[in-house]
């Protein structure tokens, strides 16, 4: 278990209301990735979903992380129990 942010690219689809993370196909289940919520507009976390590629670059199935945030900084931990699959988060969030 580790931290894998340097390994996320993250994309803004909707500048203060949701961000996409994507992960490389080298995350384990356990892993965190951390996202500094000024960094992406949001003020709360409103939801975060969780997916994984059942094959790298194909469909995804939902898999639920758990979640914190503390001082302004999200701490996603990977769930699921399969290591080296590519994950996506979906963080919804409020700029208000």
């Amino acid at each position: 278990m580790g931290e894998v942010t340097s390994v996320c690219t993250f994309k803004r689809d909707i500048p203060g209301k949701l961000l996409r993370i994507e992960s490389d196909a080298t995350v384990d289940d356990g892993d965190t990735i951390l996202v500094t919520l000024a960094d992406y507009g949001f003020k709360t976390v409103e939801a975060v979903a969780g997916y994984a590629h059942t094959t790298t670059d194909s469909i995804i199935v939902a898999e639920q992380p758990t979640t914190s945030v503390t001082a302004g900084v999200l701490t996603i931990t990977v769930g699921g129990a399969t290591d080296n699959l590519k994950r996506v988060y979906l963080v919804y969030g409020d700029s208000n």
